[in-house]
């Protein structure tokens, strides 16, 4: 007859779990306190969580993990600056930042006033122009006499020549302008005609690195991910023995670094390095996208013929065929719909990552997002961002229509 297990006293599970919880209490209220340096909370709630676990580890052992993840939570907290109650406080800001502040009866005034003093520069400055071309000067050539008196009747004139409701319309154009570099704010987006078309010949621009950056890496990281591969570099080379074996296994993990090292670099970085090399130009971009997604392909290749099955292989090389016959009719049919699905992820990917290689000088809109945001003309930002999001949306939707005819 089977005996009854003795139950455990009801005590022993509250003095288990409750000693790490216990601990994490009292090392947070004692390294919050001040004692010999000053500690932020976040920071004491990490030392006293990674106390507990220690006790978790001899008491409780489920504790130990969640008590370690709140210690790097609450660390990794401090160490970037979280506080939510700075977007609370700086609302009113954010909302001025993107949707603009209005501008007072005063400030709009002097926009106007502002405006009729940089047109008539621009008058001055064209009449400065015609004179020294009638005198036939020379820059950096002394001016004869009577000079400034000749280009302030030049620029009446020219002022003259402009109909009333023509110098008008171009003041409330100016002061328009100005009035939106002074409220700032990203909306409403930027319409005009001539500006579009200076977007979209820069946004093109952009894609075009993406596809021969994307291009690039692609023909060149499935066949080094060969290399970075045992199953596929034990098809290549079937000689036993421990020398052989250890070439095979060296060549694998130095394939599959080179790839790490690829990739391991930002694409901004590579942009720097290349514009340095290369100089200012998409060129330059194109080589940074290349070798940053060489780098990942190649990872990502590797890793899917390392999940081949083995039974195709064995069926076609049992028909005597050699080692590249079998990586092309056995090995790589099964791993080139995610070498295609990877390859259409990079390359949207790149649009959006070549979107801002300008701003180093590589080409594309990142250069014209650069510019107008150190201009403050973040209406226009605003449209380029709805571009760039349109077309980046329009090549989700061409991909997964061609992914379709891979699956």
């Amino acid at each position: 007859m089977a005996v009854d297990a003795k139950p455990s006293p009801p005590w022993k599970p509250i003095a288990r779990w409750g000693m790490p919880l216990a601990t994490l209490l009292v090392a947070t209220i004692v390294t919050s306190r001040q004692t010999l340096v000053e500690l932020e909370p976040a920071v004491a709630v990490a030392i006293a969580a990674v106390l507990a676990a220690i006790v978790a580890l001899m008491t409780a052992r489920r504790l130990a993990l969640p008590l370690l993840i709140l210690a790097v939570l609450s660390w990794s907290g401090a160490k970037s600056d979280l506080d939510p109650g700075l977007l609370v406080q700086n609302r009113q800001r954010a909302v001025e930042y993107v949707f603009g502040r209005n501008l007072t009866d005063a400030q709009i005034a002097e926009s106007y006033q502002s405006a009729e003093r940089t047109l008539m520069l621009s008058l001055q400055r064209q009449a400065r122009l015609q004179i020294t071309d009638e005198l036939a000067l020379e820059i950096g050539q002394a001016r004869p006499e009577g000079f400034d008196a000749a280009v302030q009747a030049r620029t009446t004139q020219l002022r003259n020549q402009t109909t009333l409701e023509e110098w008008d319309a171009r003041v409330e154009r100016q002061a328009r302008r100005v009035q939106r570099e002074r409220s700032g704010g990203f909306f409403p987006p930027e319409t005009e005609l001539e500006s579009l078309r200076l977007y979209a010949d820069a946004l093109l621009e952009t894609v075009a690195i993406a596809i021969w950056g994307t291009l690039l890496a692609m023909i060149t990281a499935l066949p080094v991910a060969v290399l970075g591969s045992n199953r596929t570099v034990s098809i290549l080379s079937t000689a036993g023995g421990p020398l052989p074996t250890l070439l095979r296994r060296v060549g694998v993990f130095f394939t599959r670094r080179g790839f790490d090292a690829c990739r391991g670099f930002n694409e901004f970085v590579l942009a720097l390095i290349f514009v340095a090399i290369i100089g200012l130009g998409p060129f330059a971009g194109v080589m940074a996208r290349a070798v940053h997604t060489f780098g990942g392909l190649g990872m990502v290749c590797a890793d899917a013929l390392e999940t081949v099955q083995q039974g195709e292989i064995d069926g076609v090389t049992a028909t005597g065929a050699s080692s590249t016959q079998v990586l092309s009719f056995a090995v790589l049919p099964q791993i080139m719909p995610y070498v295609v699905s990877q390859s259409l992820l990079r390359f949207e990917s790149n649009v959006r990552s070549a979107s801002v290689l300008g701003l180093v000088g590589a080409g594309g809109i990142g250069f014209l997002i650069d510019a107008k945001l150190k201009s403050y003309n973040f209406q226009e930002v605003a449209t380029m961002m709805i571009m760039i999001i349109v077309v980046v949306s329009l090549i989700d939707f061409a991909c997964g229509r061609i992914m379709k005819r891979f699956t």
